[in-house]
């Protein structure tokens, strides 16, 4: 859908990438979406959030655990876990791509911190908004409540 990678939808790539997903609206019914997507009128909508508006809403359960994970991570409780705080806790060597020698402890380490990352602003901090988007998505992709709460007592050991 973002044709030219800038992490941005103008209103073409916007009505291409409905039109390739089946949806046949009329120019102006996808110009008025548009719209409300574009919060600030720029002419171009952070395809980050147009995602994030797509999702589906969380359990109370799922947010429960999410948060439960980030208070464990967050030692200091002042909203950020720090790369330190993450080194403690996440495990490159268990990697698949560890174990075969394609890639570095550090290599994985900074590949599991960039999807915690917003726009592609890295600086290195994990906030709770960061956390909680990173598992909205992985969420998103898991039906079973059941399995959600396993994967993610199992990752942070809750």
């Amino acid at each position: 859908m973002d044709d030219n990678g800038s992490r941005t939808l103008d209103l073409d790539e916007f009505q291409k990438g409905l039109h390739d997903f089946g949806i046949n609206s009329t120019d102006e019914e996808i110009k008025e979406i548009f719209k409300k997507f574009d919060k600030d009128s720029s002419g171009s909508i952070d395809f980050d959030e147009f995602l994030l508006t797509l999702r589906p809403p969380m359990s109370k359960a799922r947010l429960a655990l999410i948060d439960a994970a980030f208070k464990k991570l967050d030692k200091t409780g002042d909203g950020i876990i720090t790369v330190n705080d993450m080194k403690g806790v996440y495990h490159a060597e268990r990697h698949p791509k560890y174990i075969s020698g394609e890639k570095t402890r550090e290599d994985i380490f900074n590949q599991f911190l960039s999807n915690f990352e917003m726009r592609g602003h890295i600086d290195g901090k994990v906030t709770k908004e960061e956390f909680l988007n990173y598992y909205c998505g992985v969420s998103a992709s898991i039906d079973n409540d059941a399995y959600f709460d396993l994967m993610m007592r199992n990752a942070w050991k809750l």
